[in-house]
């Protein structure tokens, strides 16, 4: 599939619908005490989740087993030049078949080298890394039994760059056959940090990949440098560009990240529906699922 889909008139299913929150262990409670009609789905990171039992655990099936649930994954680091960590992917897979997971997406980063490198470094975007980290995903997909979706991310620089932000994107995707997690905050952040037109870069992703939204805040270090937080509220500007977005792609599912200056829930949730009222042709029901 090429960026010629984005004309495609066949209708786009998603794995989740609406606004979905990103589950913290600080939200457990409260979303269990006062379960929000306005979510309707959540993600997990499953690093956070895969060997936690007792409580805790049990508290992550009380979610799993109510609400759809989507996974963003933190460590695979699929541009890592180490070796492709086989063996987690096998335990992913058994995680994501337990929890009846809808949808598994990772960065398009690297984070480990020999060790974790504990940030998310960028890809250079260049053809050789298309076909290395193009093949990184068509092997984590044979594991995993199941297609995966690539986030876009924000980055600072871009060393040995040969191809645009959005034409490495692109290529990865069309050679992987793979999905795309489209982070709508992050568009924003590049465009200003690299001088790009932002509404450029959305109609410049192929439609028929794009399996949800990501939406977060993020912090203004300078009038021409916005670092990429995840904890700040969400701008006019990203809100304005999540609109159009919705105006070119339809309503895709878009899911609130918070994970730093986490506020108290009433707080995220008047950014949930802000998002639906944005969403075109869906409205506030509960997430729950059963129970």
């Amino acid at each position: 599939m090429g960026s010629n889909e984005s004309e495609t008139s066949v209708a786009k299913t998603y794995p989740v619908s609406g606004a979905g929150l990103g589950l913290r262990r600080k939200l457990l409670k409260p979303l269990r005490a006062n379960p929000p009609e306005s979510v309707d789905f959540l993600e997990a990171a499953p690093e956070n989740w895969l060997r936690v039992g007792g409580n805790l655990g049990k508290q992550f099936r009380y979610f799993t087993e109510r609400y759809p649930f989507v996974t963003h994954g933190l460590s695979l680091s699929l541009g890592s030049p180490a070796p492709l960590d086989e063996d987690f992917l096998v335990e992913l897979k058994g995680f994501l078949d337990t929890h009846e997971i809808k949808f598994y997406t990772e960065h398009l980063s690297y984070c480990s080298d020999d060790g974790h490198l504990y940030d998310l470094m960028p890809i250079p975007f260049t053809p050789e890394a298309v076909t290395y980290v193009a093949g990184r995903i068509r092997r984590t997909q044979e594991i995993l039994e199941r297609r995966i979706g690539v986030e876009n991310v924000s980055y600072y620089a871009a060393p040995g760059q040969e191809m645009s932000e959005l034409e490495f994107l692109n290529a990865i995707l069309e050679e992987a056959d793979c999905d795309l997690l489209l982070d709508i905050n992050n568009i924003y952040v590049n465009s200003i940090n690299h001088r790009y037109d932002a509404m450029e870069y959305l109609q410049g992703v192929p439609k028929q990949r794009v399996v949800y939204f990501h939406v977060a805040g993020h912090h203004v270090e300078a009038e021409d440098l916005r670092v990429d937080t995840h904890g700040d509220a969400i701008c006019d500007p990203v809100w304005d560009l999540l609109g159009r977005a919705y105006q070119h792609f339809g309503p895709v599912p878009t899911l609130l990240e918070r994970d730093f200056n986490i506020p108290p829930l009433p707080e995220l949730l008047k950014e949930i529906n802000h998002i639906k009222a944005l969403q075109p042709g869906t409205s506030s029901h509960k997430g729950i699922v059963n129970g």
